[in-house]
């Protein structure tokens, strides 16, 4: 089946040393990105994250402190990345919840803004959910009658979420053959929270802080209860 697209759609998978979007790095990308004609070009990077990659998180991925010492880390190759999705929408699997932020993060210690309010954004898992509720290994079983091997691997990960996309399409009919139909239609990018971890929600304008002792409280009142958080805030590592 060929993908109805007006502009490249990248397919990006990620491996880290953890899930906190802030906190933890990038240990393995990979980007298949689908042009209008149907042609593809591959970018694929083992990252050194600077930091110790936990056994628990290792013994999932299969990627250790060892296999990484000699890689480049994401600042030698966040330009090179940047420029290979500038002009492409994104697709990846929980890539809105946690993909995309993770790489807006580590982009923005480099200094570079991906402008992800300007692309259309897919996310597989969402459609697989509202359709199906399973998990990767399980979509691609039921949508292209195959089992997954090498799972939690970006290379085997970004290329299984590409083929579950377009099976998805075949599908389900009502799902039109259009990036921008689709990132909107399945987003769940509506949530309103202002930035990538989730700390800060804007609701019926106003704002609310979503972590710690003031959590789900407003600004305004834990302003006028506590000025010092703020001061903490603003010296913290957010």
């Amino acid at each position: 089946m060929k993908l109805n697209l007006t502009r490249p759609l990248a397919f990006f998978d990620l491996e880290t040393t953890g899930l906190d979007v802030v906190k933890d790095k990038i240990v393995e990308i990979s980007i298949l990105k689908i042009f209008p004609d149907q042609s593809r070009k591959t970018l694929y990077y083992l990252v050194n994250p600077t930091i110790p990659i936990p056994k628990e998180v290792s013994a999932i991925h299969g990627i250790t402190d060892e296999r990484v010492k000699d890689a480049p880390k994401f600042s030698q190759i966040a330009a090179e990345i940047a420029e290979f999705i500038r002009e492409a929408d994104l697709a990846g699997y929980n890539s809105n919840r946690f993909d995309i932020p993770m790489l807006t993060e580590e982009m923005l210690r480099c200094g570079i803004d991906l402008y992800i309010e300007n692309k259309n954004n897919i996310d597989i898992q969402t459609i697989f959910h509202t359709k199906e509720k399973r998990d990767l290994s399980a979509a691609y079983q039921f949508y292209c009658e195959k089992e997954l091997t090498n799972a939690h691997t970006a290379e085997a990960d970004t290329e299984a979420t590409y083929e579950i996309f377009k099976a998805q399409l075949l599908r389900y009919p009502d799902i039109i053959n259009d990036v921008a139909y689709i990132s909107k239609t399945y987003s769940m990018n509506s949530s309103g929270h202002l930035d990538n971890s989730k700390r800060i929600l804007k609701k019926d304008n106003q704002y609310y802080l979503c972590f710690g002792k003031y959590k789900d409280m407003r600004f305004q009142d834990i302003f006028e209860k506590d000025k010092g958080y703020f001061k903490w805030m603003y010296n913290a590592d957010f």
